[in-house]
């Protein structure tokens, strides 16, 4: 055997798998700093609310129609905190989900790549704006300019504004994700497509959307999630007043009063003088469960979509 046939091509590991080892226990760590807080949070949240349900039936708090913790007789109805949240988060996605949509549609297929590489960033600036600054723009402008509009009467607080304004807040969202998404398409599915004669508007809308569906389709749920937990627009915009519509047709004339959200009622109750250890102070921790309950129901159906329609290149 050779001096050549005898070296040891292995080399000394011994330092390298030392630093493997402090990689791994790192990234566990951090990972388990993740879960446990995750776990912290749920056990703040579900032990004052077994508390509360202690007092408060979960029928009367699920079903209730009213929302009053402070004045009696107190009531503790969710049910108008939840059509607050959902009827701001509907409005936001009449804005945001087939501009998002659109945008991503412009960058993936249409804008230059020195276009897009400006215009990108640009967009997703607004994501980096301040939620607060949202609020006060949607108070100081979107209402005044919405109140300007002939037969159109809204309040100082309303859920238009307070909608329009967060569904400009979570376009950045949808386009992006959605943009990452049209842009993996392989460019062999739209050479194929040019070659069948189609437009360049045919091949976006009929082959690079269908084939990223469920980037898209996550993109969506993920914004909705995210107008879902908005806390500061909607204290500032859209008013304090839990109600429920009388009759589905005054649905509509909801967004031109004001409402009250869930987060907006954790708010209020977290900066009311309601003493800790009070029935009004836990029913916070009971509305924050439900909002973390919603959240969470929508990012498994995001992760179930993403997984179940997702392309194999």
């Amino acid at each position: 055997m050779s001096e050549r046939d005898s070296v040891d091509l292995s080399g000394d590991r011994g330092a390298q798998d030392v630093r493997e080892s402090i990689y791994h226990a790192a990234f566990l760590a951090c990972a388990a700093v993740s879960v446990l807080t995750t776990l912290g949070i749920v056990a703040a949240l579900v032990v004052p609310t077994i508390q509360f349900v202690s007092e408060v039936s979960v029928s009367s708090f699920l079903l209730g129609t009213e929302f009053n913790p402070k004045i009696k007789p107190v009531s503790f109805g969710v049910l108008p905190l939840v059509f607050g949240t959902l009827l701001v988060t509907v409005g936001a996605a009449a804005v945001a989900l087939p501009v998002g949509l659109l945008t991503a549609i412009y960058l993936s297929e249409y804008a230059s790549s020195r276009r897009r590489a400006v215009l990108k960033p640009l967009l997703e600036v607004l994501a980096g704006v301040p939620t607060v600054v949202y609020g006060y723009f949607a108070l100081v402008y979107v209402t005044p300019l919405l109140s300007a509009i002939p037969g159109l009467e809204l309040g100082t607080f309303n859920a238009l504004s307070a909608s329009l304004v967060m569904g400009i807040m979570i376009i950045p969202m949808v386009s992006s994700i959605s943009e990452d998404s049209m842009s993996a398409v392989p460019d062999s599915l739209r050479n194929g497509a040019y070659g069948l004669g189609a437009t360049k508007y045919d091949v976006a809308t009929s082959v690079v959307v269908p084939a990223s569906i469920s980037g898209v389709a996550a993109s969506y749920i993920l914004a909705l999630s995210r107008a879902i937990g908005e806390t500061m627009i909607v204290v500032v915009a859209a008013g304090q007043n839990a109600r429920l519509p009388s009759s589905a047709p005054k649905l509509l004339g909801s967004f031109f009063q004001s409402t009250q959200t869930m987060t907006a009622a954790i708010v209020q109750l977290g900066l009311s003088d309601l003493a800790g250890g009070t029935t009004g102070y836990r029913a916070l921790f009971a509305i924050g469960l439900t909002l973390f309950v919603m959240t969470l129901v929508l990012n498994l159906i995001s992760d179930f979509v993403a997984q179940r329609y997702q392309e194999e290149y």
